[in-house]
């Protein structure tokens, strides 16, 4: 068998491995050490990411909430100041004539006495439309639902709750098909809020709140004019325009200088998300670079190890070029015993995250710093680096070891 062929490359790095079993296992735990920083720093950091969204998107998933304010510029011979009140005409006027929208709801608010046998609570109600159920991430129990087009045309008097009032009024978590009084009015339980992280909102937690179709709102109270409300385009990335469109349409209408944005006060959560992204991905960067830098120090080790193997080997290597071992021949033999011993590391390293994450969630923290999660995205990223940190650990080793004149090197 030729001295070059693969099979004997494979049996001689078999070879030095076992031979040197305590050299191996230091190398292989650096690696190993490396690769579980960076791979669970950036796991966290998926994980933490991941947390942040889906508390944002409690609020509603990338939707723009607007309310109608005070004028601050004069317009046609009015003068500032003048408080601008929106009506459902309104919202059909935009329903009709903005373009890029795919969803709006009016809000209207108040707080009401309910009572339930002898137990009397104050709770803030919202009369909305049944789209705003899905725009504000409203997503019922098991068993339950949110109002739907014919409680809103039949003025039914039917309630969603929030699962935190549904248990301190009605005392049970999910009391579909239970009666209330509010306003005079029995009141059915439809459907109950689905427990969800929520780490922002505008007129208090939805878990503590109730919602009834706007049109039974505006019966019991008689309010003709909204409190604000609600829309979005049918990409995050329209939701600037149709600002731009709403607020043209509604200067027309309530006639106020379409640049004056005092007059309609918006909240574009689009913007929220995108600042999130933007600084997750920066935080990402870092930890990935510091995990990074921890690899480095086990690929140095690894170098400075396959040196001295080289230095150990040097007779060997200088018989084996004088029997008519080629300079690749050499050259592939270290790099392929330091490539392994990188892959058998870096393959043990996500295995030990994989496991990490799996029983992080038991630790009850994840409340905290959300689910660290191995992605294939952070595999595929760890591998790359340590391919790179291996590759470049061995080739310098390997290249001194290739280039050796075998006459001296049999001498040494």
């Amino acid at each position: 068998m030729s001295i070059s062929g693969p099979l004997e490359v494979f049996r001689q790095l078999y070879r030095n491995l076992r031979s040197q079993k305590l050299r191996t296992f230091l190398t292989t735990f650096g690696i190993v050490w490396g690769t579980v920083a960076v791979s669970l720093l950036l796991a966290f950091g998926q994980g933490l990411h991941k947390s942040m969204i889906q508390s944002a998107a409690g609020l509603g998933d990338r939707i723009v909430i607007a309310w109608p304010a005070r004028t601050s510029l004069p317009w046609e011979g009015i003068g500032k100041g003048r408080r601008l009140l929106m009506t459902e005409d309104d919202i059909g006027a935009i329903k009709q004539q903005a373009l890029g929208l795919a969803g709006i709801s009016s809000e209207y608010a108040k707080s009401f006495k309910v009572h339930n046998g002898n137990k009397t609570m104050m709770v803030d109600v919202s009369g909305v439309s049944p789209v705003f159920g899905t725009m504000r991430n409203l997503i019922p129990q098991e068993g339950g639902r949110f109002f739907d087009p014919l409680d809103m045309s039949d003025r039914r008097r039917v309630a969603f709750i929030g699962d935190a009032f549904a248990k301190d009024f009605l005392g049970e978590p999910n009391p579909v098909g239970k009666t209330f009084m509010l306003a005079d009015s029995p009141f059915l339980v439809v459907g109950v809020l689905k427990p969800k992280e929520q780490d922002s909102s505008y007129s208090g937690r939805d878990k503590d709140k109730m919602f009834i179709p706007s049109t039974t709102f505006r019966a019991i109270t008689g309010e003709k004019t909204m409190d604000d409300f609600i829309y979005k385009a049918g990409t995050p990335e329209g939701n600037k325009a149709l600002t731009l469109d709403i607020r043209g349409i509604l200067a027309k209408r309530l006639h106020f200088d379409p640049k004056d944005d005092q007059a309609l006060m918006v909240w574009d959560t689009t913007d929220m998300f995108a600042f999130m992204d933007a600084f997750m991905l920066g935080f990402q960067l870092f930890l990935g670079i510091v995990g990074s830098l921890t690899l480095v120090v086990g690929g140095i080790g690894v170098s400075n190890i396959m040196n001295v193997v080289v230095e150990e080997r040097t007779r060997e290597i200088g018989i084996k070029m004088a029997l008519g071992a080629k300079r690749g021949y050499v050259l592939r033999q270290f790099l392929l015993e330091t490539m392994t011993l990188t892959g058998i590391g870096g393959a043990l390293g996500l295995l030990l995250s994989a496991g990490i994450c799996a029983v992080f969630p038991k630790f009850g923290l994840t409340e905290y710093v959300g689910v660290p999660l191995v992605s294939p995205s952070v595999a595929a990223l760890t591998a790359g680096v340590l391919g790179f940190v291996g590759l470049l650990a061995g080739y310098f080793p390997a290249r001194d070891a290739a280039n050796l004149d075998p006459v001296i090197a049999m001498k040494l």
